[in-house]
Parts: structure tokens; sequence; C-alpha cells
């Protein structure tokens, strides 16, 4: 069974790094690459994919860099998914039986399900969980 990608999993750590940075300005791809552990020329392509499905905006220039194009309450886990890996649990072969078309409709409604959970959410519990370890040391 396929999951999801190194593409899809740096797409999500630099859109969750963009999240932290929300309403703070643009950061840059540079920043991004250090911050979430990705290869700049990789997050290069990411970067390019998110901004073309309208995830991001990018902002031109030496001192440029990239930020949300919505609030990460506004943005799916999904949604970025979908963007990066294309349709989730979407088999295309005509042959299959109805059953199974059903089948992988509920199966790609459940994933949906999943990952309903915005970047606002993951920023949240990300604070929590600092919060957490602070006790602990």
């Amino acid at each position: 069974m396929a999951g999801i990608s190194t593409k899809g999993s740096y797409g999500l750590a630099a859109m969750y790094e963009l999240a932290l940075h929300y309403g703070q300005g643009h950061l840059q791809i540079r920043d991004i690459a250090e911050k979430a552990n990705i290869p700049q020329n990789y997050l290069e392509q990411i970067l390019a994919t998110l901004r073309k499905e309208g995830l991001i905006q990018s902002i031109r220039g030496a001192g440029g860099g990239y930020l949300l194009a919505k609030a990460p309450n506004a943005i799916a886990v999904f949604e970025i998914l979908v963007a990066l890996e294309g349709e989730l649990c979407n088999p295309t072969d005509e042959r299959l039986q109805p059953i199974l078309h059903l089948y992988w409709d509920r199966i790609r409604e459940d994933m949906k399900n999943v990952f309903h959970e915005t970047l606002q959410d993951l920023v949240d519990q990300g604070n929590a969980l600092n919060q957490q370890s602070m006790y602990f040391i």
C-alpha cells in the first residue's frame, strides 16, 4: 500500500513552518529548509507546486520569501497532501468491479477524515507539546 511520499512529508513540514510564522511576514527558502531540515533544492520544487495550487504566496527579490496564502485554520492537511501527492486512493482502472470503486471511495473519505486537521491544529498541538516538555525538564 502506498504511503505519503517524502514530497508530501516535506511539504507538510514546510507548511507547518510557514504556519508558525503566520502574520509575522514571509520566510526565506533557506530559513524554511533549515528549520524543517529539507534540502533546499528539493524544497524549491515543493514550494513551486504549493504556490501553483494557491496554498502559498511568493515574494520576489533579494528580500523575498514565502507566506501562507490563507490563514492556518483555513488550510487542511488533506489539501496540502492532495496538492503534492495528487488524489489520494484514486484507482483509475475502469475494469474494477463496482463494489471496489465504492470501497476506494470509502477509503478516500476515511483519509479525508484522518487528515481533516488544519495547520492551526498542528501549531496548537505543537505548542501544547512544547509546554508539556517544559514541565519535564
